[in-house]
Formats: structure tokens, C-alpha cells, sequence
């Protein structure tokens, strides 16, 4: 019966027109890209032709320093006109902190601790000074330990404790403002199996994290739905215990160059794309922890998806 349904959700979602969803989609976009929203009309305009056309309703914009710059502290009204224009016209923005470019890794440590609630504590302020219409929609994180020199020797579980700590402690800070927005992590699917001891309970790092936030984002990059190391299989111990405890789960899907080939779709089809898609959206249709997906990321995006055009 299981298959069966499943079955009839992915047929009905393959019929549908190109230009209907009812599953949201978000995409990731860094430091360079988000600036030039920031700074350019005609790039933001650009961008919310493209996501539309793509189905894509969610901004994670970058919203910390870069290049010398840090432009919601120094010039938040950029991020005050771009927000309010992204809403008026059907999107939902969310502020994307981390970076490549200060090493945000790094924030789980004790010594730079300063600097994760920092970071954090600039999105609180500036939503609570903007206007409503201005205002972040929620916040995703993309702090990742696993990128540090230590996590190759036997300091694993010591830098998931240190990342479930510094989330706990955002977490706080969210509730100590009194503000509502949404706040979720991008995490690998494979946290899963590391299991870790907090606060006097052990279990899979990736439980103590869904734990601490309002969501995951959970980087399940591979380019195909099904069978033992397809997205839905990866995804299945968080979207279950999310499901428990009354949380959810965005899919992430990679669209850019990288290897091995199985962990981006960049050297498959627009078509190969929306088909796993939909056979990850009728896998999961019964699931109320299923939050759509999250797409890696816009300037990959554009460049694919440009390819795949006629000349």
C-alpha cells in the first residue's frame, strides 16, 4: 500500500504543470552573490525572475561581513529595500550566516565564542529595529566542524559537543529577545551516525542538534532518490526523529561542480533534477517533518541551469 501511494503522489507531481509546486524551495546564496543583490537592482531583479521561474521561494541571503565590509551593520537599510521587495513579490528571506571567508568553523570553539554570538546578535538587532515588512523570515546556519584541521584526529565528538553547545546558547539568545524567526542548521546527513554525550545523554549528534533548532537543513547530496545511498534513505533518521519531536527537515540537493559525480546533480539534467525531486517529495508525503528543499547554491544554479539552454 506504501509503494502504491507513493506511486500515485510521484505520478501527480510529474503531471503537474513546470510551473506548479506546492513544496517550498529555498536557495543557498554567499557572500559575493548576496552583496550584489544587496548593491544591484537590476542583480536582485534578475534573481527574483530566475527563482521564480525555478519555483524558488526562499532566499538564504548572506548577512555578515565580507571583503572588508559588513554590510548589515554598516548599511542595513540595503538589507531593509531588498527583504521588502522579496516580500512584496512572494519570497521569504532568510539570513545565511557562516562563511568561508571568516572561516566560521572556527566558532565553535570556546576562544571564539564572542564571535559566534556576535554574528548572531547583529540578525536579532537589525530585525528588531526594521520595520515588519523588512524583517528577516527565519535564519540558517552553516557552521561546520567537520571542516577544521582537528576533526581528522580523535576530537570528533568533542567538536559536535562544542557545536551543539554554541547552538544551544544561539538558541537562547533567539528566546531572549523575544523574537519568532525561525532558526534551523545545514548539517551532512552522515551526523547521524556519530554518536555524541551532552549533557549527560548520548546519542547521534544529528538528534541533540534537531534538539536545539526549529529545523535542519540537512545536506543530503546525492543525485538520486532512491536505493541504500539515495537522498531518501539518508534522510530518513532525521526526517523520523523530526517527526517525533515536532520538528522539520529541508533537503538540501548540491547543483555545483564536485566530486565524486553522486553528491551534485551539476552533470545531470533540469529534468533528472525535478524528477528526484518528486520522488523524494511522494516519499516523504505522509511526513510532517518534510519542510521542502534547499538548493546549493544561486550562482551554480544560474550557471546549470544557463548550460542546459539552447544557444
Amino acid at each position: 500500500m506504501r509503494t502504491l501511494l507513493r506511486m500515485c503522489v510521484l505520478l501527480c507531481l510529474l503531471a503537474m504543470p513546470a510551473w506548479a509546486t506546492a513544496t517550498s524551495r529555498a536557495v543557498w546564496t554567499w557572500e559575493r552573490d548576496s552583496y550584489a543583490l544587496l548593491e544591484s537592482r537590476a542583480a536582485a531583479d534578475a534573481a527574483f525572475a530566475f527563482l521564480r521561474d525555478q519555483h524558488v521561494d526562499t532566499f538564504y541571503l548572506y548577512a555578515d561581513a565580507y571583503d572588508g565590509r559588513n554590510l548589515i551593520a554598516q548599511q542595513p537599510q540595503r538589507y531593509r529595500d531588498f527583504i521588502a521587495t522579496a516580500h512584496a513579490r512572494g519570497f521569504k528571506v532568510y539570513a545565511l550566516l557562516g562563511s568561508a571567508y571568516l572561516n566560521t568553523e572556527r566558532y565553535i570553539l570556546p576562544e571564539r565564542r564572542r564571535d559566534a554570538t556576535a554574528m548572531l546578535q547583529r540578525v536579532l538587532d537589525y530585525n528588531a529595529a526594521a520595520p515588519e515588512a523588512a524583517r528577516f523570515d527565519g535564519v540558517n546556519l552553516d557552521i561546520e566542524p567537520h571542516l577544521l584541521d582537528q576533526w581528522n584526529d580523535a576530537s570528533r565528538e568533542d567538536l559536535l559537543r562544542d557545536l551543539i553547545e554554541v547552538s544551544a546558547q544561539w538558541m537562547r539568545m533567539k528566546r531572549d529577545s523575544g523574537q519568532t524567526l525561525a532558526i534551523g542548521l545545514a548539517t551532512p546527513f552522515w551526523f547521524d551516525g556519530i554518536p555524541v554525550r551532552w549533557r549527560g545523554t548520548t546519542k547521534p549528534a544529528s538528534e541533540h542538534l534537531a534538539d536545539c533548532y526549529d529545523y535542519l537543513a540537512l545536506m543530503d547530496y546525492r543525485d538520486h532518490a532512491d536505493g541504500r545511498d539515495g537522498i531518501v534513505a539518508h534522510a530518513a533518521k532525521e526526517m523520523d526523529y523530526a517527526q517525533r519531536i515536532g520538528k522539520t527537515v529541508v533537503i538540501g540537493l548540491e547543483l555545483g561542480p564536485s566530486e565524486p559525480k553522486k553528491v551534485t546533480f551539476h552533470h545531470r539534467s533540469e529534468a533528472d533534477l525535478r524528477r528526484e525531486m518528486a520522488a523524494t517529495e511522494a516519499a516523504y508525503a505522509q511526513s510532517k517533518a518534510f519542510a521542502g528543499f534547499a538548493l546549493h547554491h544561486y550562482r551554480s544554479y544560474r550557471e546549470w541551469i544557463d548550460a542546459q539552454r539552447p544557444r
